[in-house]
């Protein structure tokens, strides 16, 4: 059986991908192809890659559509719900995978030899994530609070500004946070309340992020406002007209982003 579809040098990944017309076949698609190659059978397979065996069937049938010709046959079988062979096409594509596998782990080997691009390569992960927010923020953890049912974690971003943010105690420990780790913070742009610096007092919200207007983006419902933070990040927030009209942001004034805690959404690298 082929190694299972993951990095073979710490910090860079890139498992392959069969794409179709169609869409695309996912590495864990992969894995549980690799897994009946070994296996011959549905369950084992399943259960080898952390399927049910109703999901593993409606992958292998997906596969089977979007690959143009069928990539497992079907055994009829007792109660163990019966078995499944590779046909040809499929066992090619096993072994054309392990062949690609070879050359990922010389390539990683030569990435690893040809100097330290950890911090680019991290970067690289960063920047290319894609996400629904319009806010993505990068920082180290720097303190984390558990409760019973909660955790607050305070992110340190880069330039010295902060952020806290309050989620479940079962999703931090599914992140794996811990203090200096890397975390991303995720912000919708409307879930940030915006204030004018001089008349920013005391609020509910957890988090007071001040800069000063950098952009001002209007439109036909809302008004897109970013600023510039202290700390060098720049955050966007969405207001409506008539809030734009009444506060009268202009370029370069001062302003204060309010952000309750638990509308951040933190995130890790895989």
């Amino acid at each position: 059986m082929s190694k299972p579809l993951e990095s073979y040098n710490g910090q860079l990944a890139a498992p392959f991908v069969l794409s179709t017309e169609q869409g695309e076949i996912s590495p864990r698609r992969l894995q549980l192809l690799q897994a009946i190659a070994s296996s011959g059978s549905i369950n084992a397979a399943a259960r080898l890659v952390g399927m049910t065996y109703k999901g593993a069937w409606d992958a292998l049938e997906i596969m089977n559509n979007l690959a143009g010709s069928p990539l497992v046959t079907r055994q009829q079988g007792g109660k163990g719900g019966g078995g499944a062979l590779l046909t040809p096409a499929g066992q090619k594509l096993l072994d054309d995978l392990s062949a690609l596998q070879a050359l990922q782990k010389d390539f990683m080997a030569r990435v690893q030899a040809s100097g330290d691009l950890d911090e680019s390569l991290a970067l690289f992960r960063r920047i290319t994530m894609r996400t629904s927010a319009r806010n993505v923020l990068h920082g180290t953890v720097e303190n984390i609070q558990h409760s019973a049912v909660t955790t607050g974690v305070q992110l340190r971003l880069a330039g010295g500004d902060s952020l806290y943010a309050t989620i479940t105690r079962e999703s931090a420990e599914d992140l794996g946070l811990e203090i200096g780790s890397q975390a991303q913070a995720l912000i919708k742009a409307s879930w940030i309340l915006l204030s004018p610096a001089a008349e920013c007092g005391r609020t509910s919200a957890r988090n007071r992020l001040c800069g000063t207007v950098l952009r001002i983006v209007p439109g036909e419902l809302n008004v897109e406002v970013v600023l510039q933070l202290q700390g060098g990040n720049t955050l966007a927030a969405t207001i409506t007209r008539e809030a734009q009209d009444e506060l009268a942001f202009n370029i370069g004034d001062s302003c204060c982003a309010l952000i309750k805690s638990s509308h951040i959404i933190l995130g890790v690298e895989s």
